[in-house]
């Protein structure tokens, strides 16, 4: 006979043993369940602070609740230069840099062909929609493929993906190669378009939607804070000489008369906080008319909010304008988060939300409060160096550009053997010395570990593309950029630039955070991971296991 003791014993044992296959059995049905439909959501320009600079003014339903519901990684950063559009949301969806995915600026100065050209580019297609410029654009000069691709590829390409934006490079890059669809906004008309290396019509939808003249509608309007003007005191002043306008709109300051804008007034729209609206009106359209999620694989769709930064850039990240912004922003992924609950089940689909890079205060707003900034002319400095390279080497027109931060030297120099390294070791000496701004000046070809700082070193070799980089590098001082003296930019290394938000919420993601240092490459490989299929081609990200846990 058994003793009592030994009877609960194996009973114990029993019991625990039943319960681990039962949990086993529930993990593996978590993990090969899959999302109805995966929504990546860029804000375009968002520094990493706005989650928290004006969360006591957000409501609980928008970013309070992406934060305090799912999981966010407070201290991920762009591990690439210059940060631009372009680059960071190749980044964000290939898990790639630049010096694999060829993605190296907005625009860059193409060796092979001589000739400028702007990242999404292709003469080869048609504008579907419009029959302007805007529409001759896709994927082509992209080398590697996306996370959007691989989606597609995991499953005989049953899976649907839609990209959006108000521009080209924000919703043809993250839609990657092989996407169903990919829309932007044409500013000469005031419609969404697409080009036929995805179709040869708009859909009837579409059609429909750009029917309602929505931004008229906007633009008969005027654009007004939400809170009283006194409740903005994280802002500076609403009336600052160093905040620019809205073109065509005379004022800096609110209200802004959206009505007595006359000419291009489309244009205007995207200066607005209502075309972030517009964007997810239309991607909501675009999910319900395509049925997205409702098919037996996961269906992805790429959003990317353009206004922030289009205010950001003419009115600086401390203006009133860019409060106002982020207020109406965070009604507008309160209703979005309202939207997916009630169409799809709140366990049924996958948010993820991050930005494509930061931004930099304006030096006049810097300079008022005893901090250090200034800008500079690139177009000045050309002249100083083909000036000096002239007297000097009795060579014209030696350098042809500066993009991105880099010196681009003439091809023809290098062909003819005329540029050797001592016209190049001159180039960077005039950097040095004829400029207060630049901290660091090196050659692409001849840098060494003891020219450059980590993680600088780091950035500027992940972004190096023969064919497409310059050939000298120029890191000005924090805070120094090619610009005016109204507004703002970004492109550099530094954390105001290359620290974002990165945020993921919905299905099998539970509520946390980390401030373990993760990266912008690392959200395709996490997706990958969550999603159990294979890592862009050209990934370099590692998979954030605090995540898929």
């Amino acid at each position: 006979m058994y003793s009592k003791r030994v009877i609960a014993c194996i009973v114990f044992l029993i019991s625990c043993q039943l319960y681990a296959q039962k949990k086993s059995a529930v993990m593996q049905s978590a993990n090969t369940e899959k999302p109805k439909i995966v929504i990546g959501l860029v804000v375009d320009q968002m520094r990493w602070d706005y989650l928290y600079k004006f969360q006591s003014k957000y409501g609980n339903n928008g970013f309070k609740k992406l934060l305090k519901s799912g999981f966010s990684c407070d201290n991920t950063m762009i591990t690439h230069m210059p940060t631009y559009t372009a680059v960071g949301h190749t980044g964000i969806y290939t898990g790639s840099i630049p010096a694999l995915h060829g993605i190296v600026g907005n625009n860059w100065y193409d060796k092979s062909q001589a000739k400028m050209m702007y990242c999404t580019q292709d003469d080869s297609v048609q504008g579907v929609g419009t029959n302007s410029e805007e529409g001759k654009m896709s994927p082509k000069n992209l080398v590697t493929n996306t996370i959007t691709d691989e989606l597609r590829l995991s499953n005989n390409f049953q899976s649907r993906v839609i990209g959006i934006s108000l521009k080209d490079r924000g919703a043809i890059l993250p839609a990657g190669h092989s996407a169903n669809a990919a829309y932007w906004y044409d500013e000469k008309e005031g419609k969404w378009i697409s080009s036929t290396y995805y179709m040869s019509k708009l859909p009837n939808w579409v059609k429909a939607f750009n029917e309602r003249k929505i931004p008229d509608a906007y633009m008969n309007g005027t654009w007004n804070t939400l809170l009283p003007l006194s409740d903005y005191s994280l802002s500076s002043s609403d009336e600052e000489i160093y905040e620019g306008n809205i073109p065509g709109d005379k004022s800096t300051v609110f209200p802004h008369q959206l009505s007595s804008i006359k000419e291009k007034r489309y244009t205007a729209f995207k200066y607005t906080p209502f075309g972030n609206t517009f964007t997810i009106d239309f991607a909501k359209s675009a999910m319900e008319n395509e049925k997205m999620g409702k098919g037996a694989a996961t269906d992805f769709i790429t959003i990317s909010l353009s206004s922030t930064d289009y205010i950001g850039h003419t009115f600086g990240p401390n203006s009133v304008e860019i409060e106002d912004t982020y207020l109406r922003l965070d009604q507008d992924i309160a209703g979005f988060i309202n939207y997916l609950d009630s169409s799809y089940g709140k366990n049924n689909y996958m948010i993820f939300l991050t930005a494509d890079h930061g931004v930099a205060h304006n030096p006049s707003f810097l300079n008022e409060h005893h901090l250090p900034g200034e800008t500079y002319n690139n177009k000045d400095l050309i002249k100083e160096l083909n000036d000096s390279i002239s007297v000097n080497f009795q060579i014209k027109d030696a350098v042809t550009k500066i993009e991105n931060a880099q010196v681009y030297i003439n091809d023809r120099l290098f062909y003819q053997g005329i540029c050797n390294p001592a016209l190049v070791g001159y180039i960077v000496y005039l950097l040095q010395s004829k400029t207060n701004w630049l901290s660091h000046v090196y050659d692409f070809k001849n840098i060494t570990p003891f020219d450059i700082p980590e993680p600088i070193r780091t950035m500027s070799m992940n972004s190096y593309y023969p064919s497409r980089s310059g050939d000298i590098q120029m890191i000005p001082k924090p805070n120094y950029f090619d610009g005016g003296k109204t507004g703002t930019t970004h492109g550099l290394w530094n954390p105001y630039d290359a620290h974002i938000p990165l945020v993921w919420y919905g299905w099998n993601i539970q509520a946390g955070h980390t401030h373990k240092e993760t990266h912008m490459t690392d959200i395709a490989a996490t997706l990958a991971a969550l999603l159990n299929i294979q890592m862009p081609n050209g990934c370099v990200g590692k998979v954030i296991e605090e995540v898929v846990r």
